[in-house]
């Protein structure tokens, strides 16, 4: 099923996909639906990978800071 919708481009942005449109043979409809599908697919897996790794230990900006600083790497 497909839906017709409006969306607003910067104009450059607009130039650059009928541009990629062209020299790719395809329409402006079937690059946005990619672009939009490839983001979204991205989206799932790394809330797949944050799920894996839900349980390993977090260290706080600060405290790997001052690490480094004790290590004489800062």
């Amino acid at each position: 099923m497909s839906v017709r919708t409006t969306v607003t481009f910067d104009d450059d942005l607009l130039k650059l996909l009928k541009l990629k449109a062209v020299e790719t043979s395809h329409s402006v409809s079937e690059l946005l639906n990619s672009i939009v599908s490839d983001a979204f697919r991205e989206d799932s897996h790394d809330l797949k990978v944050f799920d894996e790794r839900k349980n390993e230990p977090t260290v706080s900006f600060e405290s790997f800071l001052h690490q480094l600083e004790a290590d004489g790497k800062l």
